[in-house]
């Protein structure tokens, strides 16, 4: 089976100041990856080139063996998305904004309301269908964000700072579940953070600082190739930060 999402060489210019410099890495199928990096180390903009809001003027990205370039219907199908920016529309039910994306999708109203039955309990949200999405807490609507990436049962799942502005619980509990969902469903998650304490042991981390790639692999394994004692005092080490407290690589 090909990688979950092979990126190769990929650079990204704005102007002529370079956000990206050669970047290469790659998931395995059904792995929890992180992209781990400060604020501004050029996260979004690898989200955007994967995603297709910005073309690959430089390298390639595979999902599942698709280029995005020359096959995107192929690759966007096996992609779902959760952006910072919370993108739903406030006035609607949580099921107006789950069925509107369904249909985009062109799953069929039956169908599209037994996957949104599921999904919603499977994130503890069942009972929230037909409330105003304005009437959820922000834990909640980004539950609500990541049901609708799911909604047309994308092996490769993307997540940029999807805990940013919430509470140690909500966050807590969305990491939870999206972990529960690469251990009961098989899919692949990469999920871009600059918060050390997100990231675990078993997981596969890409750490990027200043668009470039500087470690790939197990967090266990990046660790011992730095001599340090933990990830934390490895990021610490390989991105020349003095020091990294309270949870934050900052």
């Amino acid at each position: 089976m090909p990688a979950a999402l092979e990126v190769s060489a990929v650079s990204h210019f704005y102007g002529e100041k370079q956000a990206l410099s050669e970047s290469s890495f790659s998931i395995a199928p059904g792995r929890f990856a992180v992209l781990l990096g400060l604020n501004g180390a050029g996260k979004t903009t690898l989200f955007s080139l994967i995603s297709r809001l910005f073309d690959t003027r430089h390298g390639t990205i595979r999902i599942f063996g698709h280029d995005i370039r020359r096959e995107p219907g192929e690759a966007l199908r096996r992609l779902g998305i959760v952006f910072q920016a919370r993108t739903l529309d406030l006035d609607l039910s949580v099921c107006q904004n789950l069925s509107y994306h369904a249909s985009l999708h062109g799953i069929g109203r039956a169908e599209a309301m037994s996957r949104i039955r599921t999904l919603l309990a499977q994130i503890d949200m069942g009972d929230r269908l037909y409330d105003k999405v304005r009437s959820l807490s922000g834990g909640q609507m980004r539950r609500i964000e990541i049901a609708r990436a799911l909604l047309h049962r994308p092996p490769l799942l993307l997540l940029d700072e999807a805990t940013v502005g919430l509470d140690i619980r909500s966050r807590a509990e969305i990491l939870a579940a999206i972990r529960e969902l690469v251990h009961t469903e098989g899919i692949s998650v990469f999920w871009a953070t600059h918060l050390i304490d997100e990231v675990e042991e078993s997981d596969h981390v890409v750490i990027l600082d200043k668009g470039r790639v500087l470690a790939d692999g197990r967090v266990d394994d990046v660790v011992r190739a730095c001599g340090a004692n933990g990830i934390r005092e490895a990021f610490a080490t390989l991105s020349g930060v003095a020091s990294v407290a309270g949870g934050a690589a900052r």
